[in-house]
């Protein structure tokens, strides 16, 4: 804070105390007088208040707080850009504590360090830290359950987008992954054509437009760029499986076209920097669990 800040706090916080000590002290005299005297006040024709000073313990405790109040003050922070003589902080605490926790994670994890990602999904101990970790860095996205949501990979199937190699899940982790699906261009006719073509690749030709999906059929084409000519997908790309009914942003007719309509972009952020190797094998281990 600026000096003028500084010495407003200074004069504020000083000025409280001693005002604190000078009332307590101003009225801690007796009146001198033999007789007892009272407030004046009366209530209910003969209940006064007497007014006499504090007791001795009473008195003397309020002594104790304000000397705890200059001892505070003169070891720590109060005093505008007084530091106090420790010179403490709550960033220094914080990183105390930051580093103290490191320590007992590095001492935590060392007991997987020669494990293989096969060996540390099956470990129970090691799963039971990973959950912590996934929900503390990946259950907002994908849930509490690992079971996603609508844009969101539900991670407990088999349908993988960039494949399920233990290198393909930790690259994940690590780097984190774009995706992409365009806008095609196509008019509104042309995407109902589409959409029911696509519907039929998943074994729902009951739901589809046999007539509109045999003119889709043909536009397909236009999609097998990502999506390969069986519509399998394709993990280089993270373009989906069109032929197993797993829907990332919904299997509606409606939910579809509108894919294709408006496109989409699929972030999913990088925690290179934010976990250590350790945690990211734990968490690659992990997710190569919920689908077993």
């Amino acid at each position: 804070m600026t000096d003028g800040w500084s010495w407003y706090v200074i004069i504020l916080v000083v000025g409280n105390i001693v005002g604190v000590a000078w009332l307590l002290f101003a009225t801690s005299q007796s009146n001198g007088k033999d007789e007892e005297s009272t407030t004046g006040h009366v209530w209910d024709e003969t209940l006064q208040e007497y007014n006499n000073p504090l007791p001795k313990w009473w008195l003397w405790l309020f002594v104790i707080t304000i000397g705890m109040a200059i001892i505070y003050l003169y070891w720590y922070p109060g005093l505008g850009n007084y530091k106090g003589a420790l010179k403490w902080t709550q960033m220094s605490q914080f990183e105390e504590a930051r580093e103290d926790m490191i320590d007992r994670q590095k001492v935590a994890f060392e007991k997987f360090a020669d494990l293989e990602l096969t060996d540390l999904a099956k470990n129970e101990k090691a799963m039971g830290t990973a959950s912590r970790l996934f929900s503390n860095n990946c259950a907002s996205c994908h849930g509490s359950a690992a079971q996603g949501a609508k844009g969101f990979p539900n991670l407990t199937d088999n349908d993988w987008l960039y494949g399920n190699s233990p290198e393909q899940i930790e690259h994940s982790i690590v780097k984190g992954r774009a995706g992409v699906m365009p806008k095609l261009g196509l008019s509104d006719v042309q995407i109902v054509q589409v959409s029911n073509y696509v519907l039929t690749l998943s074994g729902r030709e009951a739901e589809a437009d046999a007539e509109e999906a045999k003119k889709g059929e043909a536009l397909f084409a236009t999609c097998i760029a990502c999506h390969g000519p069986d519509a399998k997908g394709m993990h280089a790309l993270g373009a989906p499986n069109l032929t197993d009914d797993i829907w990332l942003h919904g299997s509606e007719l409606a939910d579809i076209q509108d894919v294709i309509r408006e496109g989409r972009q699929g972030q999913m952020p990088a925690h290179e920097n934010l976990l250590t190797k350790a945690e990211t094998r734990l968490l690659t281990a992990y997710v190569m669990s919920l689908s077993k």
